[in-house]
């Protein structure tokens, strides 16, 4: 008689997410894909009033006004950042919920 065969891996018995949560996280994980994108979250998110204004986000960027307004957009859409206009200019303000969805994802992902 054979022995029974051995599993050639080891099986999958951590905790993946659901996906209901891989839907939701999904967008904002697309919007986050682009270096432009990823780059204003975090000088947004870095800023010391936890905002930052338009005309401060153009500054920092060799694009122009209409593509970092494209890349704002995109991110606001993906429910990543908040809008607020002031007068002539727009305010954006990073979602703490949505980066704290986002940074969930690594903490249960990697292995201590």
């Amino acid at each position: 008689m054979s022995e029974p065969a051995l599993a050639c891996c080891t099986p999958l018995s951590g905790t993946a997410m659901s996906a209901d949560q891989a839907e939701q996280v999904a967008p904002l994980l697309k919007a986050l894909a682009d270096p432009v994108r990823l780059r204003l979250v975090s000088l947004i998110a870095s800023s010391a009033s936890g905002e930052a204004c338009v005309c401060d986000l153009n500054d920092a960027f060799d694009l122009t006004q209409a593509t970092i307004s494209h890349h704002l957009k995109v991110l606001h859409s993906a429910g990543l950042v908040d809008r607020e206009k002031r007068g002539v200019w727009v305010y954006y303000a990073v979602r703490p919920a949505a980066l704290r969805a986002v940074a969930g994802l690594f903490d249960t992902a990697v292995p201590a």
